[in-house]
Formats: C-alpha cells, structure tokens, sequence
C-alpha cells in the first residue's frame, strides 16, 4: 500500500514525521499552560468566583460591545483590527495550532477509492449526518482493506450496525461487528436479514449475500479487545452468518490465536472513550491486524493517567512523548475538546442568546445553593432532564411564548433530531456544548402555553434593570425563567425551595455581569479544538513511535459542520509481522 503524507499542517506546522508531531503538541501545550485559568473554568462557578476577571479586563471591555455573530466567530479565529493586539494574538496563534478540519475525500487519500451512495433500504433509521458519515467512512475502509489485502473488517463499537451494513452489503466485505449492547446486536441482525432480503430480489444473478457477525462484549481493555477480535474471525471457509456471542472482561476467550485468522481491518466510527484508543493497541500488537480506520468522540470519558512511569494503559495520553510531558488535562478539559467551531459560528443569534442564558441560569442557581444548601453545593450535583420528548416540548412551548411577544421568530433548532441525539439524562455541571446549553433550556418548567409567574410580584421584577434592548427576552421574562429553572433543578435535587424574592435578590445581584458570559464562554471555546488537536496528535504520535513498519495519518474525512468529530485515524502496515 503506497504511503499517503500524513501532513495536515497550517503553515509551519506539519505531522508528517514524529519529530514534526513532538514539536507541534509541544507548542500546543506550551500555549494551553499559560492559559490555564480559562480552561479550567467552570461555569457553574462564573458569578461565585468572578470568572471574567481571570480574562485580561481589556478583552473582557473589548468584547461585551461586540454583537453575538462576532463572539461566534471567537473560535473560528476570527478578529478585528480594533482589538487588543493581545488579544489578536491568543485567538491567531490558538488557531494556528488547531489541525485544519476542512472535509477531504477519501479519493484524494486513496485514488482508487469509491464512495457508494446508500439506498433507502440501506439508509432506514439514519438521520442525514450519520448517512453522511456511513458513506465516506465505509468508502475509506473498502479502499483501505483493498490496498493491503484484508479480508475482514471488524467494526468495534458497531452501535445498530449501520457501518457494517454498509460494508457488507455494498462493499461485499466479510464484518465482525463488536458492540456492549445485545439489544444492538439483536437489532444489528434483524436489520440485516432484511436488508439482505432486499438486495438478493433486486440482483439478476444469483448471488451471495452475506450479513455481518454480530458479537457482543463489553470491551475494557486492549486485551479483550484483541482476544475477542481474533476469537470472532477464525476462517470459517467464507460463510459468515450471523451469530451472537458473549463474553465478560474475566473470560475473554483469549486461548492461542488460530493460524487461520485472516488480515484484518479494525474499522470504528465514533468509538467511545478508551475504546478508540484500545483499537490503535490492538492495531500495534496484532500480526493479523494490517490497517486501522478509526474516528473517536467523547473525549470526556477517556481514562487519563499522566505519569509515564506506571504500568496502566489509559485513554490519555498514549504516546511516550505526552506521557513524558506531565501536560494534566482533567475531565472538564477533554470534555472542552469536544467544542465546534463549526458548530459555534453556525449558531443563530438568537440560539447563542439563549444558551448564554442558560449558562446565566445555571451559575445564579449556584449561587443559590452555596447560600441557601451548602452542603448540597460541595457534592457539585448534576440537574436533571426529564428526556427528550418532554424537552422537545416544553422548547417549543418557549418558543410559542417567545413569538407571541414578538421578539424570537427564528429561535428554532437546524436539526431537531441531531439537536437530541444525546440521551443520558443527567444534564453536566459544565454545559459549554452550545447545543448541550439548549438542552438544558427545556428542562425549565411551564405551566400551559406561557412561563409561570404564581406567586412573583411584578412590583419587585419591575425594579429590574432592562439591559440592551436586542436581548431575545425582556429581564422580566429572564428572571421568571431562572426561577423555574430553580424551581426543576430543585425538583431534581429533592432540597425544598427558596422564597422568589430571596431568588430575585440573587439574580439582580449578578444581572449585571451576566454581560461577560458570552465574551467569556466564546474565549474559552476558542481552546477546544485545541484540546482536540492535541488528544488527536498524541494518538498519531502513538503509531509514529512504533517505527517505520507503520504508516499513520490523521485525516478530515467528514463535513465538519455536520458531523464535528470528523477526524479519521488511519494506519497501516508495511509488512506482516507485529510491532
């Protein structure tokens, strides 16, 4: 298989060699340690520890003047003449280390690579951003398996088995699909039995369509990971059928590799936490696995061990090189990787008005808690969702009230169903996600078709100082939802009540800060894809310090804008015998 640059570099910068990728993740935290204060933020803590006063005061000036569409575009690198030069600079030079995210495709990787395009049948149950991702990401595995002669995929973390679908019955690829869930599983082979039905009426030959093996295990270590892999695709003389198995972490089913494995591709798109990066361990101690196809999500649940000296196999760092560098990024932090600049300056104005609210919402009601239920505020408690039905719901009903006073038309999602697609229903203490921020919205109450205002007294709300008058909603309003967003989250946290006017006196006590959130929250924002790029360049590194048996490259394989996790891991290697 030729070898690809795996150079993605802005100007100077380039990964192309493991000296060159050092360097850059030097820089990366060279520029993250001096801005530590503004990525350790939490919102929840904005007004109790002043947080805009951590943020030089002439940034801080500068930006609460400017309009919502230009704090957008904070993380798109984007600034004005008459800024601070330092501030210029931190957003410039934060850019300039960001691994550029423009989509590439996967012909301009692989020639001779091409991208099918999914039928109805196959597409069923797939929303417009995961037939966007199933399509690029299933032409990029057929063209990489061909390259270096795999005969098996296997798609780990295959979810309802929508990739290996793909593969199967548009590439003709045999599939392992590895997922935790048996439910998964059982849909996985309901669905390809069905489709596999479809595809055998409309061929005129007679032709043999297999269906993906469906294994389910719940992967917590490379080990398993490797142990179950070869277990599942011990040659069978071609005939994959569809077949469940078990296995726990205790019992593997690790007995000797059988000689009749074939080569492997190990193919995972979206692979949560750790199990992203047991696929690249895999990939290295493997002999039958040849090539490697993976993009990652959910930073926040990597495991993250920063001594280098311990024996332990974390999600973060990988590398020796970032082990050797002591750079500590917490949970917050890798949960700040998952920002979008694509998303962010994307945002309606309107949209980003109402998640500054939110952000607002939730650091008054911290302040609640500290005065009224200390001990409750030292266990950081995360505030509930009710799901997603009755979000979608009580959104609406916001935006119905909106409308009738004439203030919000266009505050609507892009994407309803996308907008949703997380459903845990614990809402996190730090909502910096701009999407995440308007899930939280509909977990304020309403009664009927209208904020409920029982028991306030307009004569105290009047007092409020009005701020600018573009803001989505007037401060009476704001304040009637920051008491119903109290009056859920208490429900949640089961801790009685507080008095609206003690309620009122706390918002009109930081009112007028909450100015700074925006400014704020876009700046901090600003360091995520930074994050990313060093979570991402840490990992190529990984398989750049395995020597030259090994190709590696990092590359954008999926329309940001729609599907922001769109970095692909892709590696290979130059001859058979494990690293």
């Amino acid at each position: 298989m030729a070898a690809p640059p795996a150079s993605l570099g802005v100007g100077a910068r380039s990964c192309e060699t493991a000296e060159q990728t050092r360097e850059w993740m030097e820089a990366i935290a060279a520029f993250l340690g001096r801005h530590r204060p503004l990525l350790e933020a939490h919102v929840v803590n904005f007004f109790k520890d002043r947080l805009w006063e951590t943020v030089d005061a002439k940034w801080m000036e500068c930006l609460r003047g400017e309009p919502v569409e230009r704090l957008l575009m904070l993380p798109s690198g984007s600034v004005q003449d008459h800024w601070p030069s330092s501030l210029q600079e931190f957003i410039l030079t934060a850019r300039s280390l960001v691994l550029p995210r423009e989509r590439k495709s996967p012909q301009s990787f692989l020639p001779d690579s091409r991208v099918a395009s999914i039928g109805t049948v196959l597409a069923q149950g797939m929303n417009t951003k995961k037939k966007h991702e199933i399509e690029h990401l299933s032409a990029m595995v057929d063209a990489v398996a061909r390259s270096c002669g795999a005969k098996t995929v296997v798609d780990v973390g295959s979810g309802q088995g929508y990739l290996a679908q793909a593969l199967s019955f548009e590439y003709q690829l045999p599939v392992v699909a590895i997922d935790a869930s048996s439910h998964h599983a059982s849909v996985t082979n309901t669905r390809a039995e069905r489709i596999k039905k479809h595809y055998a009426a409309k061929c005129l030959e007679k032709q043999q369509f297999t269906v993906p093996r469906t294994v389910t295990c719940h992967v917590l270590s490379s080990d398993t990971l490797a142990a179950v892999t070869l277990d599942a695709c011990q040659d069978d003389h071609g005939q994959h059928v569809t077949k469940t198995n078990n296995c726990t972490e205790t019992s593997p089913q690790n007995g000797k590799p059988n000689h009749n494995v074939p080569q492997l591709v190990l193919a995972g798109l979206h692979a949560c936490g750790d199990l992203s990066v047991n696929m690249l361990r895999v990939f290295a101690s493997c002999k039958q696995v040849q090539a490697l196809v993976s993009v990652g999500c959910c930073y926040n649940l990597l495991s993250e061990d920063c001594y280098a000296d311990t024996d332990s196999c974390p999600g973060f760092p990988i590398s020796k090189a970032a082990k050797s560098s002591k750079l500590v990024l917490g949970k917050s932090i890798r949960d700040l990787a998952c920002q979008s600049a694509e998303r962010w300056r994307n945002l309606t104005k309107e949209m980003a008005l109402q998640n500054f609210d939110i952000h607002a919402f939730r650091a008054a009601f911290q302040m609640v808690l500290e005065k009224y239920f200390p001990e409750v505020s030292k266990l950081s408690p995360s505030i509930g969702r009710q799901g997603k039905a009755l979000r979608r719901q009580r959104l609406r009903k916001v935006v119905e009230s909106c409308s009738a006073v004439g203030k919000t038309d266009d505050l609507s999602y892009s994407n309803p169903k996308e907008q949703t697609m997380n459903t845990d229903c614990s809402l996190p203490t730090e909502p910096t996600d701009p999407e995440g921020a308007v899930r939280c919205c509909s977990s304020v109450q309403f009664t009927g078709d209208t904020y409920s205002t029982s028991g306030v007294d307009d004569s105290f709300i009047s007092k409020v100082n009005v701020g600018p008058s573009d803001i989505h909603l007037d401060e009476c309003h704001k304040f009637t939802l920051f008491k119903d967003f109290t009056a859920s989250a208490f429900g949640r946290l089961g801790c009685g009540f507080v008095e609206d006017l003690h309620l009122f006196e706390i918002w009109k006590s930081v009112q007028h800060f909450t100015e700074f959130i925006g400014p704020f929250w876009c700046l901090r924002a600003a360091l995520g894809p930074l994050v990313e790029t060093y979570i991402l360049l840490d990992r190529l590194l990984f398989l750049q310090e395995q020597g030259s048996a090994v190709q590696a490259s990092l590359f954008p394989l999926f329309d940001p804008a729609m599907s922001p996790r769109n970095m692909a891991v892709v590696a290979w290697k130059l001859t058979g015998d494990a690293l």
